[in-house]
C-alpha cells in the first residue's frame, strides 16, 4: 500500500526520469528539498514495493514497469487537479500547495468525475466564459 510520501517520491522520481532519462538520488532530494539519506530510504521502500530498482552505491534510481504506470498515473492525477483549479478560479500562488493537499486525499472514482468536467468546461466556450465572468464577481 502506498502512503501519502511514497506516491510524493514515485510522482517526482517518474517526472525526473521522464526529463532525463534517469535520475540519482540527489536529483531527488534536490526536486523536493530533502537530503539523500531521506531519498535512499524512500527508494529502498519503493524498490520493496516493486516500483523501483536502486543502485546503493551507482546512486541511480530507475522505474520498473509498475513504477512507470504508477508514476504517470500520479503526475496526471497531480495536472489534472492544477487544471480544474485554475478553472476555478484559485490564485495561481495557491494551487500547488491546495493541489498537494487534496492528491493525496481524493479517490480515484471522484477525480475520475473532475476529469470529465474539467473537459465539458473546455469543450464548452461558452460555460468557460461564463465561469470566468462569474469569478470576476467573487
Amino acid at each position: 500500500m502506498r502512503t501519502p510520501g511514497m506516491e510524493d517520491y514515485l510522482e517526482q522520481i517518474y517526472q525526473l526520469v521522464r526529463e532525463n532519462g534517469f535520475t540519482r538520488i540527489s536529483d531527488v532530494a534536490a526536486a523536493l528539498s530533502v537530503n539523500n539519506s531521506s531519498v535512499s530510504k524512500m527508494a529502498q521502500r519503493l524498490v520493496d514495493e516493486g516500483y523501483v530498482t536502486f543502485e546503493k552505491y551507482g546512486r541511480r534510481i530507475a522505474l520498473t514497469v509498475s513504477g512507470l504506470h504508477a508514476g504517470e498515473k500520479l503526475l496526471r492525477r497531480h495536472q489534472l487537479l492544477e487544471a480544474f483549479l485554475r478553472q476555478l478560479g484559485v490564485p495561481e500562488k495557491q494551487i500547488e500547495a491546495e493541489v498537494e493537499e487534496m492528491e493525496h486525499h481524493i479517490s480515484w472514482e471522484t477525480l475520475e468525475r473532475i476529469e470529465h468536467l474539467v473537459m465539458v468546461i473546455n469543450e464548452q466556450s461558452t460555460l468557460k466564459t461564463a465561469l470566468r465572468d462569474r469569478q470576476q464577481q467573487i
